[in-house]
């Protein structure tokens, strides 16, 4: 399994899969690991690391928001305390979300050691900026939808990390399962963690984490800029530049037909 990054509290670690990234957070205060991902042999190895820590904490698990890949694995975890959204825990999908690994696992043959269920969770975040303190270490979260409607922000402090779940990824536009107007008040979030948070890094579900503040910057204003886009070509039935869209990102095969399941949602949120 690949690490985009290993320091003394961090490790990022990124699958084959999607480039999905599940985050190990370690100090003396807390034990936090996202979103653990997808394939047995890259779960076991960051069952090792989890291992590794040398400190006596709880591991505590977080969950970015309810889709299955991110979600896969964390049956395989002893008894963890978990930390999800209000929204994730009342989610109507959660027998879809369970049936999508089965189907993901029975077409690749793969066998895994520990049960499939939907994670029960132990700290619920209802509220906007909502805090679990840690000794010295804080996490603040802020809700993320649009992508889902259960979606997380996490900020880890003092040290700026901001897990950031399936946005501001380099690798793909916004994927909108939830509603581009919820997808552009979570963007006005965004750029509020930047005024309120002294950032360092910001680690997406997909893709490259960054140091960067000004690619952040960047990232947020092309999420912006495509959802505006769209939804001003089809409120107009005026021209959409999907060729551009589809070049500033490395996958097009794939991200087109993101695109074509965005552009249907749009139509149907519109009343078009």
């Amino acid at each position: 399994m690949k690490t985009q990054l290993q320091n003394k509290h961090l490790s990022i670690f990124e699958s084959a899969i999607y480039r999905t990234t599940s985050t190990l957070f370690s100090n003396d205060d807390l034990s936090l690991l996202v979103d653990p991902n997808w394939l047995p042999i890259e779960v076991e190895h960051i069952k090792q690391q989890v291992n590794f820590l040398k400190n006596n904490n709880k591991l505590h698990l977080l969950f970015t928001h309810s889709d299955y890949d991110h979600i896969i694995a964390w049956q395989a975890f002893k008894k963890p305390r978990t930390i999800a959204s209000k929204a994730f825990v009342e989610s109507e999908n959660k027998e879809k979300q369970i049936q999508d690994i089965k189907d993901f696992d029975d077409k690749h043959y793969i066998q895994r050691s520990y049960s499939i269920e939907y994670p029960k969770i132990d700290h619920v975040i209802a509220d906007e900026g909502t805090e679990l303190n840690f000794n010295e270490t804080k996490l603040t979260f802020y809700k993320a939808p649009g992508h889902t409607n259960d979606g997380l922000f996490t900020i880890i402090e003092p040290y700026g990390i901001w897990i950031a779940g399936d946005y501001l990824s380099n690798i793909e536009f916004p994927f909108i399962y939830d509603s581009s107007t919820a997808y552009l008040q979570t963007i006005e979030t965004m750029e509020l963690i930047l005024q309120k948070h002294d950032i360092k890094i910001l680690i997406p579900g997909h893709g490259d984490a960054t140091e960067d503040i000004a690619e952040i910057k960047q990232r947020i204003v092309d999420s912006k800029n495509y959802i505006l886009e769209l939804r001003t070509s089809l409120l107009n039935n005026t021209f959409f530049d999907t060729t551009k869209w589809l070049n500033h990102y490395p996958f097009p095969k794939f991200t087109e037909q993101a695109h074509e399941n965005n552009v249907t949602l749009i139509k149907k949120e519109l009343g078009i």
